[in-house]
């Protein structure tokens, strides 16, 4: 089959050439359109598993954040005028999860709608802290 395309479209080019006809075929415009019609359909799902995993690894990077501020706040005993304000943004939140606000059992969560809840800190299950 591939023999027959490969000789069809080279006879064609011989007959354009003859004729001194300038452009393309319509075979070879469809091959082209069918080419790209894989490769979107390849590149797509991709591009939206990507998509996804980098707002998940957003969402995990914002609780990390969160905890290490909040070590550092129970650290320096700096806990009453202590908030997670400056991380909460693009629809995430990040909050306390654990009423023990202790440097060695502290658990903070980051939430954003429509996506897990990741957890960050010592003092998290261990079913809600991720496999690193």
């Amino acid at each position: 089959m591939r023999t027959f395309i490969r000789s069809y479209i080279q006879s064609e080019k011989a007959r354009r050439e003859e004729n001194g006809d300038a452009g393309f075929s319509l075979i070879e415009l469809i091959v082209v359109v069918v080419v790209l019609g894989i490769l979107a359909a390849i590149a797509i799902p991709i591009f939206l598993n990507i998509q996804a995993e980098a707002q998940e690894n957003a969402l995990s990077t914002a609780a990390a954040n969160g905890a290490t501020q909040a070590a550092s706040a129970i650290a320096q005993d700096d806990l009453a005028t202590f908030d997670f304000d400056n991380l909460s943004t693009d629809g995430i939140t990040v909050a306390w999860n654990s009423a023990d606000r202790t440097l060695d059992n502290f658990c903070v969560k980051a939430d954003k709608t429509g996506q897990t809840t990741q957890y960050s800190g010592p003092g998290c299950p261990a079913s809600a802290t991720p496999a690193p």
